[in-house]
Parts: structure tokens; sequence; C-alpha cells
């Protein structure tokens, strides 16, 4: 819950500015105070909270499955191994209802990106005072624990998805084939600037679509959380649980669509048009 003697918006806008490193023009390298500095850090400014929580969730992850395969038995299993067998499961069915091709790597892909979005949007059900408090007490100013609602974080995994995309198209159909492909429909020949402009539009709507739509839901749940911690107390317990308890569908189906989105585009690539 915010002190008195800071106002509503100063609550909600430290709440939603990161822990930002950068060359300011005065300051020389270091840490912004504020979203004004940050902001005059330009272009090469890191949010140091977002790569702490994204790389530490992935290690997370990695550990745990490494853990679990290291330990898995023929006999009885664990609930560990349970667990992480029925998830494989699970994306190894969607991988197949979608993916009709031979590639090896996007099963992987597509467990490694469904397991670390869960887990980035887990972290917004975290109380929001509580780790940003146990931080201030080390000095730290400000510190986002959820890497999802930061748009640099979505559009990272976004352009990382859009770049396998390109390597795929060209891998499958060669240079020439990938630019006939843009160039060459739905309009017949005669048409191949407004095809390939057509074309473009919806390659490059592929990587926004996915960083906007998991940045939009994951921001707007937890703005929705901040402005829950500044009511009174009592208010707070009879929305917040509902709220969490929903929002664990939200965090779910988010790191589901994204995932099954890059199983379709990276089908598609792969297809002869």
């Amino acid at each position: 819950m915010a002190s008195g003697t800071v106002t509503s918006s100063e609550y909600i806008s430290h709440h939603l500015t990161n822990l930002t490193f950068g060359n300011h023009p005065e300051n020389g390298w270091s840490f912004a105070h504020g979203a004004q500095e940050a902001a005059e850090m330009g272009f090469w400014a890191i949010n140091v909270d977002t790569m702490l929580w994204s790389v530490g969730l992935g290690l997370l992850f990695i550990w745990f499955f490494r853990k679990v395969a290291k330990s898995m038995t023929a006999g009885v299993p664990g609930g560990a191994q349970n667990f992480v067998e029925t998830l494989i499961e699970f994306i190894d069915e969607n991988v197949k209802s979608i993916f009709h091709h031979k590639n090896a790597v996007i099963a992987p892909l597509a467990l490694t990106i469904f397991v670390w979005i869960f887990l980035m949007n887990l972290m917004d059900l975290v109380p929001v005072d509580w780790v940003p408090y146990i931080f201030a007490q080390m000095g730290v100013e400000y510190m986002k624990i959820v890497p999802t609602t930061d748009v640099n974080a979505t559009g990272g995994m976004a352009l990382s998805v859009f770049a396998l995309i390109v390597y795929y198209s060209i891998k499958q159909k060669g240079v020439s084939g990938f630019l006939a492909e843009l160039s060459f429909q739905p309009l017949p020949k005669i048409f191949a600037p407004f095809n390939l402009f057509l074309e473009l539009v919806g390659l490059l709507a592929k990587p926004v679509s996915l960083a906007l739509r998991l940045f939009g839901n994951m921001y707007a749940g937890e703005m929705i959380f901040i402005l829950i911690a500044l009511l009174p107390f009592w208010a707070q317990w009879v929305l917040s649980v509902p709220w969490a308890i929903f929002h664990i569908l939200v965090i779910t189906l988010q790191a589901f669509i994204f995932m099954v989105l890059t199983i379709v585009y990276l089908a598609m690539a792969h297809d002869d048009h």
C-alpha cells in the first residue's frame, strides 16, 4: 500500500517505471532517477529489472527441467516428472496438430516459449508492493518484476520469432522463392509491386501483433493490481483475490497464444504457396 505522503499518481508512476541504466547526457553512465531521465538516456539504455527477472526465470526453467530430466525413472514417476511429462505431451500434441513438417527445433522452441512466458507472466500475481519494498530497503529505487509488462521484452521475443520466420522462409524456398512468394500473390504478376506491399505489411504485422498482444494484456493486468493496491485494505482483499484467480487464466492463455502463433507462423514459413 502506498504511503500517505505519496499521491496516487506518484504511486502508479513509480510502479510503472523500470530500473533503467544508460548514458545520460548530463550524468553519464548511471541509473535513471525517474521516467524522464530514462527517456533522456536514449535507445541504448537498458531496463535492468526486465533483464534480471527474464534471465533469472529462464535459468529457473532450465534448472528445473534439467533436474527432472536427470532424475527421470522408468518406474513410478514422482510429481515433478509427471508434471513435466504432461506438459511436454501437451506441447507436442499442439505442435503436431499445427506443424506438419520435419524440424527438430520447433517442439523445444514451443516448450521454451510457453514455459518462459508463463513464468514471466506469473510474477504478476506477486503483490505489487512486496518486491519493490524489499529492493527499496537496499537502496534500489525502482523494481518492476513482470518482464512481459515491458514492451522491450515482448518486442525482443517477437523479433526473434520474426528472424526465424525469415530464416526458414529463405531456407525452405531460397531467396528467389521467398521474394516470389512476397511479390506474385495474391494478385497476378503484373501487380507485383502492390502484392509486395500487401505481403510486407502482413509479414511485419506478425511480430508487431505478437509483441503488442502480450504486452497489452499483461500491462493492463498489472495496472489493475496497482489500482486495487490504492484502495482501503478491506477492499483490496475483496477485489484482488477474484482478480488474481481470473488473472491465472489470462497469464496462461497469453503464454499459450504466443506459443501457438509462433508455431503457426513457422509452419507458414515452411509451406509452399
